[in-house]
């Protein structure tokens, strides 16, 4: 099996990826970043080892997960740098997921809702469906060129902002945040951010800000496929679920139920059904990986300014990005992006092509042909940017 083959760690460029194939350079860690072994380790000594549902048995394998499950939600709450006392920490499937699962459950008050044009479908997708459920008003507002979002009072007063707090586009971050949570609050409204890029490039502007809920996806931080998102626990407790089962309930009569709210469990209500015990695991250990790991962020940020400056460098390359980013999105003269993405594959060189969930913004604001997306991650090497950029340089000079 292709991600099974064993290489020399050197040949690998990062011994917590030694699995990877000397010839594979994976480029596409917006989507999802590849998970380091001991990740993997984690998650498959759960299925190995103690196997077990949380928060519904008694015996060892159960106390076990629980403990796991409890440090897995502090350690979120520790990276988000947020205390236990003023929000929790919710699992999910997914960002998407979340974002859905606590946008149709807030309180009745908010009766409008505030986005971006630079928003991924996720955002853009539920923002419409609210306000149509809710026969509420919906206002795109334009994010500026360093990703700051202009918001007037108006805009604000008694409404959901709900934007990313970095683009899947050109890596754009949200640089007044932390001012947008504060004129939010002023105006009785609440800000939302989607988090999923932010929690693994930005996550110091999240850690100052003082947001509402945040939302964020494992895959897109080391660990598996799984959702998470921090709460607010004030906002939490005003929500109306609707969407409820196995685990949310204290008590149930024939016609009635009562939600299991309290202090030790305020995610409760939120959590329906069996949980994926082995992904929150692994998903622990990925952040435990990435405070031991912090050495690797300066050569990512390297690799990021490499990466700008070698296709800005080229000639029919056309970037959006105007400064370095994690994240370049390009189109080029002459080669459609799926055929040039093509193109790489068949150089075992991985990266992203089309309109990455953004379509509204690429395809009918800017009018964009579809585009090519690479994205850096800890795992990318210098190697890996001088091989892309040079396979790049050799597929334009042959059309």
């Amino acid at each position: 099996m292709f991600f099974h083959k064993k290489v020399p760690e050197a040949a690998a460029g990062v011994a917590d990826f030694g699995y990877l194939p000397s010839d594979a350079c994976y480029l596409d860690a917006a989507c999802q970043t590849l998970r380091p072994q001991c990740v993997i380790d984690a998650e498959h000594e759960y299925y190995t080892s103690f196997n077990a549902c949380g928060g519904r048995v008694k015996y060892r394998w159960g106390e076990i997960v629980d403990a796991k499950v409890l440090e897995a939600r502090k350690r979120i709450l520790a990276y988000a740098g947020k205390s236990a006392r003023e929000y929790a920490v919710v699992f999910t499937l997914n960002t998407s997921y979340g974002i859905n699962l606590v946008l149709h459950q807030l309180p009745e008050e908010y009766r409008r809702i505030v986005t971006s044009d630079i928003e991924h479908n996720s955002v853009f997708l539920p923002s419409m469906t609210w306000a149509k459920k809710r026969n509420a008003e919906r206002i795109v507002l334009k994010r500026t060129a360093d990703g700051s979002l202009p918001a007037v009072s108006a805009h604000l007063k008694n409404s959901v902002v709900l934007v990313n707090s970095m683009s899947n586009i050109d890596g754009r971050k949200l640089r007044n945040m932390r001012e947008l949570a504060d004129a939010a609050h002023n105006a009785g409204g609440i800000l939302l951010v989607d988090a999923a890029q932010g929690f693994a490039h930005d996550p110091e502007r999240l850690r100052e800000t003082d947001f509402d809920v945040a939302f964020g996806s494992g895959h897109k931080i080391y660990g598996p496929s799984i959702g998470f998102f921090v709460i607010r626990r004030s906002l939490l407790e005003r929500m109306n679920p609707f969407f409820i089962g196995g685990g949310t309930v204290s008590d149930v009569e024939e016609n009635e139920f009562t939600l299991l709210r309290s202090d030790d469990e305020p995610h409760a209500p939120l959590e329906v059904g069996l949980q994926n015990w082995g992904g929150i695991i692994g998903l622990s250990t990925a952040l435990e990986w990435m405070k031991q790991r912090h050495d690797l962020r300066e050569r990512t940020e390297a690799c990021s300014k490499q990466l700008f400056d070698g296709l800005r460098a080229l000639p029919r390359v056309h970037l959006l990005n105007e400064s370095p980013s994690s994240i370049c999105t390009f189109h080029t003269d002459g080669i459609d992006a799926h055929r040039l993405a093509l193109f790489l594959s068949q150089q075992n060189i991985m990266c992203r092509s089309g309109y990455f969930c953004c379509h509204s913004y690429l395809k009918h604001q800017r009018g964009l042909p579809p585009l090519v997306r690479v994205s850096v991650s800890y795992s990318t090497t210098p190697d890996d940017i001088t091989r892309f950029l040079g396979a790049l340089k050799k597929i334009l000079s042959a059309f």
